[in-house]
């Protein structure tokens, strides 16, 4: 039976609860009623907002770890549309002369604005050249406000002088600055809310913020933010750039928990490896009274900084490559320039004229592994004043933003014939003892008009050659016959097991190439391969062509006898703080020809005396004093234009590979003109090489 509550008891619980409602009462009398006008008077200067707090982006380092990516803090001017825009200016008047105000101080001071309108800055009002975000965003504008699609930039700005109510005192070029903020304010609403801050100035100096408050110009507001920094004007076509997200970046990216304003990379490994440098943004309750003093400040999320990417790529070598590339072209267009002028003006013989060089690529890589070294091309660009020169890049001749060495696809001309001479060595059409005797011209098919000649042809024959002397000479007679052996079918098989015309497993983008086979033949033409195209495919011809980063993985699996490799560029991924290993990369074997090592050493050969050889080795002279031993050979890619493309390959040391070395040249003439550039490249490697082993052994840290 449950116990009875006392009445005493009883009684001091009823006074307690009835003490609690009193006070309850009298404290909700005094915060609603008489202390409540001036809690509602303070509620209504206070405002409070959420502020995103960027997170810094990882830095991208060299296989040694020199930093070549990296962010640096700096403020950034944001405008802010509830100042600059107010109820009591409703024609715009005192908006517009604020925006020409802070343009004009930013450009006196020497710092540049965000205008992302494609429109020139002067009169007559032309588009100038658009990135796929600028066209996507102008189609946008002209689509929300029923303007034509087809609308010409003067139709463009004269809607906007209207739209904008921006007063014909102004002049065009004014009007046109004026608009172009306005015209960014708006790509940056949607339905009427602001979708990103404007940071319309980034990185401004404190003498400029200085001068804004102190003449208390209107609009904008000061925030801390980070501006990447590029330590070296080389690998600009590797590294890449970050830049404001497209819409189908949005898309994507909003669904990871990014920022709409938040900055993703655009190209090169800032793009490929957005995953790892991207860090995760924090959040900040901001307090501020009606007039913008702000009270107080909470950090409800802190920032997590992006991850640091080593790539497998030497900085050093990168620049001996470029330096290499881009001093060849100069000289030799200078000298072909005043040869040509020679011709022109006394009269010789026009077919002497050359063109001048376009274009080149060298990429180097390291045998064991398929790790890239160096990527080069050229011409190129200086990411560390990318964005200053950005439209004169754009229109440069020769298109400096291409990459030739991932995305150029070339003939490689005879550089292919050690994969024709594996190919029939393995299939067993020939042995390492086979003689064929050089007739000059190759006449099976000269009942269908076709009979290629050699290109001794007219100068001599090259007699009697097994494999290894038919590489050395280049012969096309001793090839045009091996592939009239193994036809189409067991060259393309042999060049898939190369890389060539595969992915390569690089993580930027690159072209696949094309190698000549029945099926490409069959979509391009609907036929088969030709019997004449099999022969020409033999020597790097017909319908093949690669790019400079497959034939130099090429070279490597040569080198390795056989075993070829991903040419991966990211070398491992740590913390921001360095206390995880996230990523460490480990050689990866894509496919391995199981063939005699006879073969092997008897193509090597081959492509040893291509350097030793005095009589008839094409690069004997170039490397006649290195210090180290090199295997090679040269090719020339005909391409329908007056001057043939060049290219060359080589591997290093001979007796034991580690690097493997490709060059294209546009319109370079001949491969072993342009083997220079690549002994250049080995120069560095071997010297750098043997200084980090004194160094090494010295006890002294490099990295």
């Amino acid at each position: 039976m449950e116990k009875l509550i006392k009445p005493a008891r009883l009684a001091v619980m009823v006074l307690l609860t009835a003490a609690l409602i009193v006070v309850s009462i009298v404290t909700l009398y005094k915060l609603q009623i008489v202390e409540g006008k001036a809690y509602y008077e303070e509620s209504r200067n206070n405002v409070v907002t959420t502020k995103i707090v960027t997170a810094a982006r990882g830095s991208i380092m060299d296989r040694y770890g020199r930093v070549l990516v990296q962010n640096r803090v700096c403020n950034n001017l944001i405008i802010d549309t509830v100042d600059l825009f107010r109820e009591d200016d409703p024609d715009y008047t005192r908006a517009n002369a604020n925006i020409l105000l802070l343009v004009n101080a930013i450009l006196e001071y020497g710092d540049s604005y965000t205008d992302t309108l494609p429109i020139t800055k002067a009169p007559p009002f032309e588009f100038t050249e658009m990135t796929s975000i600028q066209r996507e965003t102008l189609k946008a504008y002209l689509a929300e406000r029923g303007l034509p699609e087809d609308a010409s930039a003067v139709e463009v700005m004269a809607y906007m002088r209207g739209r904008y109510k921006i007063d014909n005192s102004y002049s065009a070029e004014e009007t046109r600055i004026i608009a172009g903020v306005r015209y960014e304010i708006n790509s940056r609403y949607i339905h009427g809310f602001a979708t990103s801050p404007y940071i319309f100035a980034e990185d401004v100096s404190m003498d400029l913020i200085t001068t804004l408050m102190e003449k208390d110009v209107p609009g904008f507001e000061v925030q801390s933010g980070f501006v990447r920094e590029y330590n070296s004007s080389y690998a600009a076509h590797i590294l890449g750039y970050v830049g404001m997200m497209s819409g189908e970046q949005l898309a994507r990216y909003s669904k990871l928990g990014y920022s709409n304003d938040a900055y993703v990379g655009q190209a090169g490994a800032e793009e490929a490896f957005e995953e790892y440098l991207h860090g995760n943004d924090g959040r900040m309750r901001v307090t501020s009274t009606a007039s913008g003093v702000v009270t107080g400040t909470v950090y409800t999320k802190d920032t997590e900084p992006g991850n640091h990417v080593y790539l497998t790529i030497d900085v050093g070598l990168q620049e001996a490559a470029e330096n290499a590339l881009s001093s060849y072209a100069l000289v030799e267009n200078e000298a072909r320039r005043e040869k040509n002028a020679e011709i022109e003006t006394y009269g010789g013989d026009p077919q002497d004229i050359k063109q001048l060089i376009t274009g080149a690529a060298a990429v180097a890589v390291d045998v064991a592994t398929g790790e890239p070294l160096a990527i080069a091309s050229w011409p190129s660009y200086d990411l560390t004043d990318f964005m200053s020169h950005y439209s004169e890049i754009m229109q440069a001749e020769n298109n400096p933003m291409f990459n030739r060495a991932l995305q150029g696809t070339f003939m490689p001309g005879s550089t292919f014939k050690p994969c024709t001479a594996i190919a029939a060595l393995s299939e067993h059409k020939i042995d390492t003892g086979t003689i064929i005797e050089c007739e000059g011209r190759y006449t099976k098919y000269a009942d269908i008009g076709y009979a290629p000649k050699c290109w001794i042809y007219g100068q001599g024959l090259h007699g009697e050659l097994n494999v290894s002397g038919a590489i050395t000479n280049s012969c096309n007679y001793f090839f045009y016959t091996v592939g009239d052996y193994l036809q189409i079918s067991l060259m393309a098989k042999y060049a898939r097991l190369f890389g060539l015309g595969e992915k390569t497993g690089i993580e930027l983008y690159e072209e696949t190439g094309v190698m000549t086979t029945d099926q490409y033949t069959q979509q391009k033409y609907g036929r088969d391969v030709y019997a004449g195209e099999a022969i020409q495919a033999a020597i790097g011809q017909a319908e093949s062509v690669f790019t400079p980063l497959q034939l130099a993985e090429y070279c490597a699996t040569v080198a390795n006898c056989g075993q070829r490799h991903t040419a991966s560029i990211l070398k491992s991924v740590h913390s921001y703080d360095f206390s995880k290993t996230l990523y460490e990369r480990e050689p990866t074997v894509l496919s391995q020809i199981d063939t005699q090592q006879e073969y092997w050493d008897a193509v090597h050969q081959g492509m040893r005396g291509v350097v030793t050889d005095p009589a008839v080795g094409s690069c004997y002279l170039i490397f006649l004093d290195s210090p180290y031993s090199v295997a090679a050979k040269t090719g020339t890619a005909q391409t329908g234009e007056k001057t043939n493309n060049a290219v060359f390959i080589c591997f290093a040391p001979y007796e034991n590979p580690e690097i493997a070395v490709a060059v294209v040249v546009e319109k370079g003439n001949a491969g072993a003109s342009i083997a220079s550039i690549a002994r250049n490249i080995l120069d560095y490697y071997f010297a750098f090489r043997d200084s980090t082993v004194a160094l090494e052994s010295d006890g002294v840290l490099l990295k």
